[in-house]
């Protein structure tokens, strides 16, 4: 009996590995074509498994002109198999003068080795010139450990050691997705009509699963969708197929759409207010002309705003809007579909605000607004605490400081811009299999740090990385830190991804902006705060950042106005960081300098403005260092993201030899053993 059951067992374990091997190598295959050899003539090759107990049948076909198809089916007990050739193309390298003769017969062997990983031997008699030569080629079928990817190596006894051939596959049925050509154009009388409804169908079919991708136009403000387009297709091995027009677009995903929403073109507040409904209700948002094509797919109307906003204010629409749907939308992100006024909207954000079924606004945040600065109240009020507001207020109606010292009051943290895009398909896109966000970090252990007598220059990027220098001329040539929008790492991890990726040792990533994402401490609720930095903490372990950043204009709700902190502010992030190295303060120049354990709080002393000269800035610098004549001196820079990095290491190039552009942590650590600063608050002497 116990013999049986021993048997059993054993039978049992290989029925099990061999489904193991079944899932992993099972079906159809794609080559990724840029992280592979070159396949001479043919531009594609696919692979085709069906695994069986102890057997495999492999198909291999290229193409797709002159296509060449190979069919074996083989033991993969390491039985030889005798598998007769149907065709003379050397599938590998079809521009060598190399052939296989007519009903050749090949002799091959399959065996596992482990289940991730097939052989295939194979001896045969090729073609050449010179007459029939005899030819051993090993074939190894490699699974990823996620199992997504398969390398396909081929050596040959004819091939020096080092040359084998490489390819790299993708399974057929994952990770494809469409993309589209954005325009520049988003004006009413224009563009806006059919790129608004595109938007509003990438929140529909990328719900579920990432499957619709924008490409936007040179003169957008996130100029990374390119170079991200490149690296989802090489790194992370998404198929794309190109849309040509919306038409094409609403025939493909015509299933998915529950219906259209009519917006008026002659009042812009009502496309806000339609994405709310196409949100709530999976429905694509259109102007008037566009109607026939919706109907011509067979998308029914689920709701028409022409005329019915005629001659009301946003404060009467926006109303109405919250009566009606307000209930049935999220409480822990609204978006703020502001920024541009008049003629133009850009709602780059409003695919993820659709998909998180949120409510869409544009109302002013000033107190003088009556009307809208109430109705905006009531919508902050009802949300949850320490969720996000998205977007980007108008800039028309207030100012970032208002609006953001508001929404930090009824402790909401801001996740912009209204511009943002993508946001749908990359929040489904997860990191690769075992990818850590690992930083560049400059500090050796057990070193110490003693600054000498010159002026000690970092330079952080702002605004983030994404509408920044990142992809412009002149990065890793100097020291360089960069904020990172840490709510991205769930948001859009492989967006995170791909900047950590691509940094050169001269890039340092640290976190901000005064909490998980951007707010204005002295406005948020005391209750409130400590979690809040708390939740930035994680964040920042998670990212493998040291160094924070805060910036606050509550005070007198002014661009370059009042960014001064308190002590208590102060403490709190020391408090609540412990592991953080050091601080930063402001956006323009600011006042608040603190020491705690060589942990130097520091605000920037110079905010590098795209427009000026070079020469000019340089001068500043310098004479920064001259007001400033203890020695050491640490001159914290913060760079306006529009200018590159090239012109920035050009106007460094300018500086006398007393100074020294350092890695912002060794600027911190140097800082933290000699700090010539003094320590000051916006309670004891700060503006």
């Amino acid at each position: 009996m116990k013999s049986l059951v021993r048997l059993v067992a054993i039978l049992l374990a290989a029925a099990t590995a061999a489904g193991a091997q079944q899932m992993g190598f099972q079906g159809k295959w794609i080559l990724i074509k840029e992280s592979s050899s070159n396949l001479d003539y043919f531009q594609s090759m696919t692979l085709q498994f069906t695994v069986g107990r102890d057997d495999i049948t492999m198909v291999r076909e290229v193409g797709p002109r002159r296509p060449s198809r190979e069919t074996m089916a083989l033991k993969t007990d390491g039985t030889t198999k005798s598998v007769t050739v149907t065709d003379r193309t050397f599938i590998s390298n079809l521009y060598m003068g190399v052939k296989l003769p007519p009903h050749a017969i090949k002799k091959v062997t399959a065996s596992w080795s482990g289940e991730n990983v097939l052989r295939v031997d194979e001896h045969y008699t090729v073609g050449t010139s010179q007459g029939e030569k005899p030819i051993d080629v090993n074939n190894t079928f490699e699974l990823s450990s996620d199992k997504n990817v398969m390398t396909y190596t081929i050596k040959r006894s004819s091939r020096k050691p080092g040359s084998e051939l490489k390819y790299r596959f993708k399974k057929a049925d994952a990770n494809n997705a469409y993309v589209y050509q954005m325009s520049d154009d988003w004006d009413i009388r224009s563009g806006l009509g059919s790129q608004a409804c595109l938007i509003s169908l990438q929140g529909i079919v990328n719900e579920q699963k990432p499957t619709l991708y924008f490409v936007y136009g040179p003169k957008y403000a996130f100029n990374y969708t390119a170079e991200l387009y490149r690296y989802l297709e090489g790194e992370r091995h998404y198929s794309f197929t190109r849309l040509s027009s919306l038409e094409q677009a609403l025939e493909l995903f015509k299933r998915q759409i529950k219906g259209y929403i009519v917006w008026d073109k002659n009042v812009r507040t009502s496309l806000i207010v339609a994405y709310t409904v196409a949100g709530l209700e999976k429905g694509i948002v259109i102007p008037e002309e566009l109607i026939p094509l919706a109907e011509s797919v067979g998308v029914k109307q689920l709701e028409d705003f022409r005329g019915r906003f005629s001659g009301k204010t946003d404060y009467e629409i926006y109303s109405w809007a919250y009566q009606h749907y307000w209930s049935r939308c999220a409480k822990d992100l609204i978006v703020w579909l502001g920024g541009e006024h008049g003629s133009v909207l850009l709602p780059g954000v409003a695919d993820y605000g659709m998909v998180r079924k949120a409510f869409f606004t544009d109302l002013s945040a000033r107190e003088t607004d009556t009307l809208e600065y109430n109705l905006t109240k009531k919508l902050l009020s009802d949300m949850t605490p320490l969720s996000q507001v998205m977007g980007w207020h108008s800039y028309k109606k207030d100012r970032e400081e208002e609006w953001v010292t508001l929404t930090s009051s009824y402790a909401l943290t801001v996740d912009g811009l209204h511009t943002l895009p993508n946001t749908s398909f990359l929040c489904r896109v997860p990191p690769s299999p075992g990818f850590t966000f690992k930083n560049n970090h400059n500090i050796q252990p057990g070193k110490r740090y003693v600054p000498e007598e010159k002026v000690y220059v970092a330079l952080v990027q702002t605004d983030g990385l994404g509408i920044g220098a990142w992809v412009k001329p002149g990065r890793g040539s100097i020291p360089y830190a960069w904020e990172v929008s840490m709510k991205f790492q769930y948001m859009s991890p492989a967006m995170l991804e791909y900047f950590y990726s691509q940094a050169t040792p001269n890039d340092y990533f640290i976190g901000c902006l005064s909490g998980s994402s951007y707010m204005y401490p002295k406005a948020f609720p005391r209750k409130w705060l400590p979690r809040e930095i708390e939740n930035a903490r994680r964040l920042m372990d998670s990212l493998d950042l040291k160094v924070f950043e805060i910036m606050d204009y509550s005070a007198d709700k002014l661009e370059a106005g009042n960014n001064e902190l308190t002590k208590e502010i102060v403490d709190a992030y020391y408090a609540g960081m412990p592991d953080a190295i050091g601080f930063l303060n402001g956006y323009f120049a600011s006042h608040t300098f603190a020491l705690r354990d060589k942990r130097p709080f520091i605000s920037y002393d110079y905010y590098l403005s795209a427009e000026k000269p070079e020469a000019e800035a340089a001068a500043d610098l310098e004479e920064l260092a001259s007001l400033n004549s203890v020695r050491p001196y640490f001159l914290l820079v913060h760079v306006r993201e529009n200018s590159d990095v090239a012109r920035v290491k050009s106007i460094c190039d300018r500086l006398g030899p007393g100074f020294e552009v350092v890695p912002l942590d060794v600027f911190i650590t140097l800082a933290g053993e000699n700090a010539t600063f003094k320590e000051k608050y916006l309670d004891n002497g700060g503006e």
